[in-house]
């Protein structure tokens, strides 16, 4: 902290007390008489004022700004305006100590030696209380509810608004220590009313509303004659016989001068709202001082320590947001940081504090050392086993327990040093001197390294990761960068008060200055953005920006640098930029660009970044082309611009690598296909058909279903364009198609008759059939559609199927009630079985119908039927040995449940049939007999008969006797 004196004037008389208007505009003093006028600005004197005849005493402004009081020995109160004209005035009974305005109600408060009033403008009097010592000084509290009375006799009272005691303070001096001033803090911060105290004890103490002393009393060594709070109640303004003003903090420790002065000081207030105090002498003198509070703090890495409320230390993370407090209960001069280490200067001593662990995130800290030894510096810096002093244009560098074990002295004035690392007693410094000189010095070695000289001072320093570059801002503002191996200034840059290299990236740095933040990536342009403060520190994506009295992490995207490297090509520069904090986009368009220029690698981690897994495949597929021994890289990056949808830029790169049929497959994959015939080969006829087919299925897709017919019979797809006509319906078209197609092309066509069977067009079906040859369909068709006729004639020409015709015409006359012509069809059509089942069904309803005429007509049809199934011996027939005749036919051509006649000429045979089968014996065609025995019998093996038989002997009758000499019951059958 130092005061800077703006402006200074002396008055004829002591200066007994001042006020501010709340503004700040002007100045009240109290000086002799009168009331002088000032402005705070330039400390013009704007009027003097009279009204007292008499010293006045005191002064003070109300809150509101409208009015302002003032107390004289001549016993009288004057209420002024702002415009500076009195408008009332009211006396006490001795001379007025001290007047004080409300800070809410705007009551004023006007003490004299035996008595004090309390006045507002709604009262039409003054109400007025006694006191049993005389009142020197007094102060309201911040909400106006209480007022606090200081005594001559050293006891304080503290009185609410209607003048009642509420709390009495005796303290122990007494009488021997007068209360000559008193003042509430004015922070609202404070859980309590705290109010300060200083007596002609030389002590200064602090109580809270209820009376409770807080802490002890603080020894001043002299008498304190005034007593006021500093910037909303963080520091404590007291002078007196000292002659001087001293700023304590709000626990009342000395923390320095802020102005000496050569009489006692009767008053000091502070600028309201402003980092101005002014100063009242006995002489006269009105000092007008601006209090400066320099910056104490450092830095490393991502914790930064500065110094709070003058006596403590605050170690902030900057990641994390931890914040410690230490407090040291003195004024703390310097503060140095270092991995593990924390050293802070107190006035008579340097304390060494460490990690309680080496976790990163650990912020809790211990002393170490304490070198209890007082020290001067203009600079201190830590290491891990020693300190730093700068003094000047020396550095001397001391032991934990205080002894100096080396010294520097510099040809300059030492304006920058910092640790840039290195092993722990080994460490290395980098110093800036006010020549320009710039040394490395090793704490280890007495010998400094010049690094390099500049022609002008140096201001701030920083070195890149690799302690291969070093940026320097001088005194012209001016950022210049050094190859530290050449000495050769690779850029510069205007405009510029501090500099930091990013510690996670060689090439970039960046500086602040003229309320812009500057970062530049290796030796592209700057990018810049609005930024007030200094630049302390530069980690990945976030930089340290110091902004009057506190430190910001500012998180910077590093998308700028970034595209820059991306111009030049530089991928992996890029990715590296990138990995210090870009966007999702920003990734995107890296792993795009590096894709593009061919760099695979890089490409493949931005992917991964995005979580692109389509890229990934490509990538992938495309680096186990190149294990395969594929070079070519204009194939790799048509492929790469068909991914990106950049499909003519694919096809030019095809076309120039000689794979013209990627760029036609492209194109018909697309359903792009005007673009595609750019692309087929001369004549190919493959080629074209395949896009033809290509485009058809497009159009298939897209629901262009004649568009996708025509395509398709153009690239002789008949099949996909009869399907497409077919589900649609569309008979002209399918049969245009089959008068189209060759009769070898046997699929479609077959396809085509059945899509027209389908559509109810058996005429164009059968049509289809006749130019396939395919009689064996037409057939089924006829038989299908019931067109009998031309079943029937197709039947007479081709005999085979007969079988085919008339067992499906038999069935549906059948299923139609017309049974004698149905039994008359299963007979041609060969089917005996079907034939003589359908006799005996309806042979059995006449005979359960009694309609017998019916049912003798039907026998008399039953056994004409049997007759001609016996008649077939010379082919179906054969005699197995004398009297023995065996059917040569199948199982399935017998019939289960037939009727056989007796009647068969003269002589008697005995007929073997294949299966279990019940006869019925005739002995005339005319009439019926009744069944006959069955006898069962094993197959004749030697014959391979498949199935247990029945051997019938029918015995010879005379025609024409059946009924009169056969016997009743059917002849016995004789077992063979």
């Amino acid at each position: 902290m130092r005061a800077v004196l703006t402006w200074r004037d002396k008055a004829e008389h002591c200066i007994n007390d001042i006020a501010f208007k709340p503004d700040g505009t002007q100045l009240i003093l109290a000086a002799g008489s009168r009331l002088l006028v000032y402005d705070t600005s330039d400390g013009t004197l704007l009027q003097p004022l009279k009204g007292h005849k008499d010293t006045v005493y005191c002064v003070a402004y109300a809150k509101d700004g409208k009015r302002f009081a003032s107390g004289s020995a001549d016993k009288s109160v004057i209420i002024w305006t702002s415009k500076l004209e009195g408008i009332l005035k009211y006396t006490h009974n001795d001379a007025i100590q001290c007047v004080s305005y409300n800070p809410i109600t705007h009551q004023l408060a006007s003490c004299s030696s035996s008595d004090f009033g309390l006045w507002s403008p709604e009262q039409k009097s003054v109400s007025k209380h006694k006191s049993s010592s005389k009142i020197i000084c007094c102060s309201w509290t911040n909400d106006g509810q209480y007022l606090a009375l200081g005594m001559f006799n050293g006891i304080i009272s503290i009185r609410n608004k209607n003048g009642e005691e509420k709390v009495k303070i005796e303290r122990p001096g007494g009488s021997l220590s007068p209360i000559w001033s008193i003042c509430w803090n004015p922070s609202r911060e404070e859980r309590n009313d705290i109010l300060a105290v200083a007596d002609w004890g030389q002590k200064v103490s602090f109580y809270q509303l209820s009376g409770k002393q807080i802490g002890k009393d603080r020894a001043l060594n002299f008498d304190p004659c005034c007593i006021s709070y500093f910037t909303k109640g963080e520091y404590i303004l007291l002078g007196g016989s000292d002659k001087q003003v001293s700023l304590f903090t709000k626990d009342g420790v000395r923390l320095g001068t802020v102005g000496e002065q050569n009489s006692w000081v009767w008053t000091c207030q502070a600028k309201p709202d402003s980092n101005y105090v002014v100063v009242g002498c006995q002489d006269g003198t009105i000092s007008f001082y601006q209090l400066i509070f320099s910056t104490v703090h450092g830095l490393y890495k991502d914790r930064y320590a500065y110094r709070d409320s003058m006596t403590d230390v605050i170690v902030q993370h900057l990641i994390t947001e931890q914040k410690v407090r230490i407090k040291c209960k003195e004024l703390v001069k310097k503060i140095a940081i270092y991995r593990n280490r924390l050293a802070i200067q107190l006035p008579e001593k340097i304390l060494i504090y460490e990690l309680y662990s080496e976790d990163l995130s650990d912020m809790h800290y211990r002393v170490k050392e304490k070198i209890i030894k007082k020290f001067e510096c203009n600079l201190l810096v830590v290491c891990a086993n020693h300190i730093i002093l700068c003094q000047e244009k020396r550095l001397q560098c001391l032991s934990f327990s205080g002894v100096k074990e080396r010294e520097w002295q510099m040809e300059s004035l030492i304006r920058y040093i910092k640790v840039i690392g290195g092993p722990p007693g080994r460490e290395g410094l980098l110093v800036g001197l006010k020549n320009g000189q710039i040394l490395k010095i090793f704490v280890d070695n007495l010998f400094a390294i010049v690094l390099l000289k500049q022609a002008t001072a140096v201001r701030c320093l920083d070195m890149s990761a690799s302690r291969k570059k070093l940026a320097v801002v001088d005194e012209n503002d001016t950022c210049l960068v050094y190859d530290i191996d050449t000495k050769e200034l690779l850029f510069q840059e205007p405009n510029a008060n501090s500099v930091a290299w990013n510690t996670q990236c060689e090439d970039m740095l960046c500086f602040s200055g003229g309320g812009y933040l500057n970062i530049k990536a290796s030796t592209f342009p700057v990018h810049r953005q609005k930024l007030q403060g200094f630049v302390v520190g530069y980690n990945g994506s976030k930089i340290f920006c110091l902004h009057v009295f506190s430190i910001s992490a500012v998180e910077v995207p590093q998308s700028a640098p970034m595209y820059q490297y991306l111009d030049r090509k530089l991928f992996k520069e890029a990715y590296q930029i990138a990995c210090l904090g870009v966007t999702d986009t920003d990734w995107r368009e890296l792993a795009m660009e590096a894709l593009e220029g061919l760099d695979f690698e890089t490409a493949k981690k931005a992917f991964i970044r995005v979580q692109d897994l389509r890229y990934l495949e490509l990538i992938s597929s495309i680096e186990e082309r190149k294990k395969r021994g594929e070079t070519n890289n204009d194939l790799f990056l048509a492929d790469v611009f068909s991914y990106q949808g950049k499909f003519h830029e694919a096809a030019k790169l095809y076309k120039r690598s000689g794979h013209e049929n990627l760029a036609l497959e492209m194109y018909t994959d697309l359903c792009m296909f005007e673009y595609a015939k750019d692309f087929l080969g001369s004549g190919d006829p493959k080629e074209t058909k395949m896009l033809i087919t290509k485009q058809a299925d497009w159009a298939r897709n897209i629901k262009e279903p004649k568009a996708a017919v025509e395509m398709y019979i153009s690239a002789g797809e008949h099949v996909k364009a009869i399907e497409i006509c077919g589900d649609h319906g569309w008979v002209d078209m399918l049969i245009d198609i089959a008068r189209k197609l060759d009769k070898a092309e046997r699929e479609p066509l077959l396809l085509c008759a059945t899509y027209l069977k389908k559509l109810d067009s058996p005429g164009y079906a059968a049509e289809t059939y006749l130019k396939m040859g395919d009689l064996k369909s037409l057939v089924q068709l006829h038989v299908e559609t019931q067109r009998w006729d031309e079943a029937f004639a197709l039947g007479e020409k081709h005999p085979e199927f007969k079988d085919d015709i008339y067992m499906p015409y038999a069935q549906w006359l059948a299923e139609n009630d017309r049974f004698e012509e149905a039994q008359k069809a299963f007979h041609k059509a060969g089917r005996q079985r079907e034939a003589v089942q359908v006799l005996e069904q309806l042979t059995n309803n006449a005979v359960a119908e009694s309609r017998f005429n019916d049912a003798a007509y039907y026998y008399w049809m039953l056994s004409m039927q049997c007759l001609d199934i016996a008649q077939v011996c010379p082919s179906e027939w054969y005699e197995d040995r004398p009297g023995v005749m065996v059917g040569r036919s199948s199982p399935a051509l017998l019939i289960q449940s037939i009727s056989l006649p007796c009647y068969l000429g003269a002589h008697s045979w005995t007929w073997i049939l294949p299966r279990r089968t019940q006869c019925l014996a005739s002995s005339t065609t005319s009439s019926v007999w009744q069944s006959c025995t069955m006898v069962t019998m094993p197959s004749i093996a030697t014959r391979k008969i498949r199935s247990v038989s029945i051997v019938l002997k029918l015995f010879s009758t005379s025609p024409g006797s059946c009924c009169t000499a056969c016997p009743r019951t059917p002849p016995r059958a004789s077992l063979k």
